[in-house]
């Protein structure tokens, strides 16, 4: 059986005071401590995905290094850290798993997502922005990256993908630039 991962399902205590009195609404988007009466929401966080493309029209996939999906492909890009823009994420998460400068980066489209981390669901909001770097040959995987591969989009299967998410921004794209 599937572990629950949904947050009314495992959190339990209230952060702010511990008690055991911390209650998720119905529709489980929320939680109020009844003791402390703090209340905490299930917001998305932040993510963003990169669609990047080589001379031949290829798009450049990212091997995951680490679990979630450890060995399948995904889109190289992360999460939005406190207090960062956007467009910051972009430009550091390239640095950091592939070590090349983004020369420049469009807004492309979001898509929901729940991505499960330690039997936990953070639900994210997958932005992705087609970028052009400064040199493909320079790439070195880094962080969590084990390796890159370089696809025709048509060529990709969801279930090669690390996620929905992945395969829907890569769909999206295909049917916007036909």
């Amino acid at each position: 059986m599937k572990p629950k991962t949904h947050p009314k399902d495992v959190i339990r205590y209230c952060p702010r005071c511990g008690s055991n009195n911390f209650k998720t609404n119905d529709k489980g988007h929320s939680f109020h401590c009844e003791a402390c009466h703090f209340t905490y929401f299930i917001n998305n966080s932040a993510a963003v995905a990169c669609l990047i493309f080589n001379n031949e029209g290829k798009l450049l996939l990212a091997r995951r290094a680490i679990d979630p999906a450890k060995g399948m492909l995904d889109l190289p890009g992360g999460f939005v850290e406190p207090m960062e823009r956007v467009e910051d994420t972009v430009v550091r998460e390239i640095l950091e798993e592939l070590g090349v400068h983004i020369t420049k980066a469009e807004f492309l489209v979001s898509f929901p997502n729940e991505y499960i981390y330690s039997d936990f669901s953070v639900f994210t909001i997958d932005m992705a922005f087609v970028c052009s770097i400064d040199n493909h040959e320079a790439i070195v995987p880094a962080d969590d990256v084990s390796a890159i591969e370089y696809l025709y989009p048509e060529e990709i299967k969801p279930e090669t993908l690390c996620s929905k998410s992945m395969f829907k921004i890569i769909n999206y794209y295909i049917k916007s630039n036909i």
